[in-house]
């Protein structure tokens, strides 16, 4: 990782259990600030876990994860889920309309967005805001998607974790996505740490690239590692040839 960078989250030895199971061995590394890294590796590889170590949706049972040289533990919940926004390739939705859902990160504060404010927020993910009256049932899967990732602007997060948000979209939706998340990443500095499964994808939109195996960072550096890897168990991935 450049050294030139900030980590905006930083791993040190970071280990994590289920039932005795090993799910994450001793990770150490760091997310750059305002740049995006793409999380890839094969089914189990422990990506969705290390993610959810990143807002503290789990603990580590060993090391420790520092949030802009600050020990996760330090954070208050309702602070650190204002500075660590999540999108899902899910994208739930609450019953209702989508200026429904955009409240929702508010109401533990006992507020709501204003209308203005969450025209804007559609409006950066390409929306209309005339969306704001309709109910989410009638919207496409690419809609939702972008109303989960508006919904989880509005507390404006420094840091965006994305897993796998574009995986069962079409390619024009997909794409959309894509250059939403780009867009984001521009205009406000906000660090994105996304978990794909599409190499192009994470070659492309990547800033740095992580590639975990089985538990472990088997290599990471700027995106293009993708096209040439080191590690010869990196390169059979990449071929397709590891699963």
């Amino acid at each position: 990782m450049n050294s030139r960078y900030k980590p905006a989250i930083h791993f040190n030895n970071v280990s994590f259990s289920i039932n005795g199971e090993e799910i994450l061995k001793n990770i150490t590394g760091s997310f750059p600030e305002g740049k995006i890294t793409t999380l890839v590796g094969p089914s189990g590889a422990g990506k969705t876990t290390l993610l959810k170590l990143c807002n503290h949706l789990l603990s580590p049972d060993s090391g420790e994860i520092y949030i802009k040289e600050k020990t996760i533990t330090d954070f208050q919940p309702v602070e650190l889920r204002r500075l660590v926004g999540m999108a899902l390739q899910s994208a739930p939705m609450i019953s209702g309309t989508v200026m429904d859902n955009l409240a929702l990160p508010l109401t533990l504060q006992e507020k709501k967005p204003a209308e203005g404010e969450a025209g804007e927020l559609l409006r950066d993910v390409g929306l209309k805001e005339d969306f704001l009256s309709k109910n989410v049932k009638d919207l496409s899967g690419g809609q939702k998607q972008k109303v989960s990732i508006a919904r989880t602007l509005v507390n404006r997060p420094k840091i965006l974790l994305l897993d796998e948000i574009t995986s069962s979209l079409d390619r024009t939706s997909q794409r959309e996505i894509e250059e939403l998340i780009v867009k984001i990443n521009q205009k406000y500095g906000t660090t994105i740490i996304w978990i794909t499964h599409n190499l192009q994808q994470a070659l492309t939109i990547g800033n740095y690239t992580w590639v975990m195996m089985d538990g472990e960072v088997i290599e990471t550096g700027e995106s293009e590692l993708l096209e040439s890897p080191v590690n010869e168990k990196v390169r059979r991935f990449v071929k397709g040839e590891a699963e």
